[in-house]
């Protein structure tokens, strides 16, 4: 019994002895490889003091700026790091946490898809020159001010003041129609008159009407004008011309401008916007009977 007890201790100490000497042997290692963990410390602050420069005048939200300068940091000190693990000639213990790096990403991945996406749709949209905040959109069916896109939702302001949140890959993934990208739009009114209207008289009044009302339409001969159809109770026309405005609500006021001064401009021509009108057609003939005979005959 004494003999195996002193048997272990010398393996023990044979082996805690080889340890310290394979401590002792490795100390350079371990000074280097602390000096890298140094290192990438502050070589990741400043790599990402500079990718927030670089993007500063191209993104304008601060969440996507923050976002992208931490993920660079985080990818500075991971491989400083690995490098730091390869110098202590830890090959396994690399490769066996690049292995479950993997796994854990494959299974957070999994369960944060639809976030994962709406954070890489987000980033996709910040970069895009043509959506901005401050621009008046229309997509998936609402239409309002771009107020912010982050790494989550993309935030519109309708013109009823109320605020819609839609998730970035919703829009990405659907089509943009972007007001603010032209300094014109054209407007479309549409109009009915009379059959008794003189109808080379109505077109000449819409058409200098418009001129005079809007300073972006030169002529009446800018103003397009055309007869569409014999409606029920009127002649139907489209009007179309061209204004500056870079949102909905610029174009829905100067549509509204344009109704009031036609309507003033008819009714001082006396052109009459007719109301709809029913005619109703009785085919039986009705008898009627005289009232007294009805009454003497009921009195009999």
């Amino acid at each position: 019994m004494k003999d195996q007890f002193n048997t272990a201790l010398g393996n023990l100490i044979d082996k805690l002895g080889g340890w310290f000497n394979a401590i002792i042997e490795n100390i350079p290692n371990f000074i280097l490889a602390i000096l890298v963990m140094i290192c990438s410390y502050f070589g990741a602050k400043y790599v990402s003091r500079l990718v927030r420069k670089l993007v500063e005048n191209r993104i304008e939200q601060d969440s996507i700026k923050n976002a992208l300068s931490r993920v660079i940091a985080v990818l500075v000190v991971a491989l400083g790091l690995f490098i730091a693990l390869g110098v202590l000639n830890l090959g396994k213990a690399l490769t066996s946490l690049l292995a479950g790096a993997g796994v854990v990403g494959l299974a957070i991945g999994l369960a944060l898809q639809g976030t994962i996406a709406n954070t890489f749709a987000g980033l996709v949209l910040s970069f895009r020159k043509k959506i901005q905040i401050g621009n008046w959109v229309e997509t998936t069916g609402y239409s309002g001010e771009v107020m912010d896109i982050n790494l989550k939702d993309f935030t519109l302001k309708e013109a009823d003041n109320n605020i819609v949140i839609i998730p970035n890959k919703t829009i990405l993934e659907n089509p943009l129609k972007n007001y603010s990208l032209t300094t014109k739009m054209r407007i479309f009114l549409e109009c009915g008159v009379g059959y008794e209207s003189d109808l080379e008289e109505v077109q000449r009044i819409t058409q200098e009407t418009i001129a005079k009302t809007f300073d972006q339409v030169k002529s009446p001969e800018d103003v397009e004008f055309y007869y569409t159809e014999f409606g029920d109770s009127s002649i139907n026309y489209l009007c179309r011309f061209w204004i500056d405005a870079e949102s909905m609500l610029e174009k829905l006021r100067a549509k509204t401008k344009a109704i009031i001064e036609i309507k003033k401009a008819y009714d001082a021509a006396g052109i009459n916007i007719p109301f709809p009108i029913r005619t109703l057609e009785f085919n039986n003939k009705l008898d009627i009977k005289d009232s007294k005979s009805v009454d003497s005959g009921d009195n009999q």
